[in-house]
């Protein structure tokens, strides 16, 4: 019976990561189609959300069969409520780059801010490394390195503020990149949620792995922080205009 669900545990693990990795190239996929203007690469990202709901479902039925025919002892229960509550927080990541997806679409043909679109895919860059670096830590039973996140999501915070600021700044200098600037605006709002929703799994893997019950958005326990970092990212980014006029 042990063996049984040692190997139905196993399969849920698997089919977990195979869903985080999905949600990876999605998100990646949604901010590609929004950057290059890729109509056609937005709308598979929207089609193949429907898949990303069933993923969910059949691993949210998964680990309550588990649960209701294997009765897991106490730790096997942790570990199976934390995929669950882990699998909820991927589907909304997903859900939010299908949200990206519909800004390319509604944006296209409007003029553009190249500056602010490099800013993007590096802010992407970070959330999907948050993101890689979060599934690793789930295979691993890494609490450790799930815990280490929390710093990923300040820096992803700290990029949101700064690209808003550009996208300000470059309204001002042109009326005519308002259109582009709202659905700019949007996807950089949506990274950050993306960036928040990973540190919610990285406390459910500290819960799987360690059993403890932490609070790693930086938000949260150290609001501060994120405006401290952009104040000094603010000066730096004014410092380093003054030498580039010298």
């Amino acid at each position: 019976m042990r063996e049984l669900f040692d190997d139905e545990l196993k399969k849920l693990h698997g089919r977990f990561v195979e869903m985080g990795l999905t949600i990876s190239e999605q998100i990646y996929k949604s901010t590609t189609a929004f950057i290059e203007h890729d109509k056609k690469a937005a709308q598979e990202v929207i089609d193949a959300d429907e898949e990303t709901n069933s993923d969910e479902m059949k691993l949210e039925k998964q680990a309550l069969s588990l649960i209701a025919l294997q009765q897991p002892v106490a730790t096997d229960f942790r570990v199976i409520i934390s995929i669950l509550k882990a699998s909820s927080d991927l589907e909304r990541i997903g859900d939010h780059a299908v949200s990206m997806a519909r800004e390319t679409i509604r944006v296209k043909g409007n003029p553009r801010i190249p500056k602010v679109e490099k800013a993007i895919a590096k802010m992407t860059e970070e959330v999907r490394d948050m993101l890689e670096s979060a599934l690793d830590a789930y295979v691993k039973s890494d609490a450790d390195a799930a815990k280490k996140l929390s710093d990923n999501d300040v820096k992803v915070d700290e990029q949101y503020l700064l690209i808003r600021d550009e996208i300000t700044e470059a309204v001002q200098s042109d009326t005519a990149t308002i259109a582009a600037s709202s659905s700019y605006f949007m996807v950089i709002k949506l990274l950050e949620r993306i960036g928040d929703h990973i540190v919610n799994l990285a406390e459910w893997i500290v819960y799987s792995a360690a059993g403890q019950i932490v609070e790693l958005n930086p938000g949260k326990s150290n609001p501060e922080l994120v405006d401290k970092l952009y104040s000094e990212a603010i000066v730096k980014d004014k410092d380093k205009g003054k030498d580039s006029s010298k």
